[in-house]
């Protein structure tokens, strides 16, 4: 049913939709209120194939990845990325790198068995294979330390996500985990 050149990946074509995600941030009040702010949204993910990429000796299969994330009754989306998920049979290896436009990227990888269901990704900011590159003003105000995300897929139509973001922010001597989860649902039609 799904690309087995794909490995993990090949069961996250198509797109999905959630509406009872949690996003755990920081208050939109800045350094005034520090206390952190759970709410509510729904998520549109699309992951579309790339086909076959060569670096060379390497043979990478990917999936163009887009989300956009609703707080729910808002008609707006507060948050957007784009990017690729990369799968290299060769190791093992699984790729996603990603552009918020808020001025930075990530690089996350890990390993994973071509049959997984579940795998973890990370990156640490300054690692010059796993990393995260920020502006400036993300640097001085909220500097992503660490990124790390697990993906399961509970069925070939569900997909559970939970991932943490480790900001260290200006005025704070302790790290803040902003922490997003959601279950999304394989649309149709």
């Amino acid at each position: 049913m799904f690309d087995p050149t794909l490995g993990p990946l090949g069961p996250l074509l198509g797109v999905w939709e959630g509406d009872a995600g949690d996003d755990l941030a920081p208050s939109d009040k800045g350094e005034t209120d520090r206390r952190p702010v759970t709410s509510k949204f729904r998520e549109r993910m699309v992951f579309e194939p790339t086909g076959r990429v060569d670096n060379h000796e390497q043979v990478l299969y990917g999936l163009r990845y887009s989300t956009k994330a609703w707080r729910l009754g808002s008609p707006d989306p507060f948050h957007e990325e784009v990017g690729y998920w990369l799968w290299d049979a060769g190791s093992g290896l699984i790729l996603r790198c990603f552009m918020p436009p808020r001025g930075m990227t990530i690089l996350a990888g890990g390993y994973a068995s071509a049959g997984a269901r579940k795998f973890a990704l990370e990156a640490t900011s300054g690692s010059e294979t796993f990393g995260i590159c920020s502006s400036p003003f993300l640097i001085a105000e909220f500097k992503t330390t660490r990124y790390m995300l697990t993906v399961e897929l509970l069925d070939d139509d569900t997909l559970r996500y939970d991932e943490h973001t480790v900001l260290q922010m200006k005025g704070r001597a302790e790290p803040f985990d902003h922490r997003d989860q959601n279950t999304l649902r394989r649309a149709r039609g």
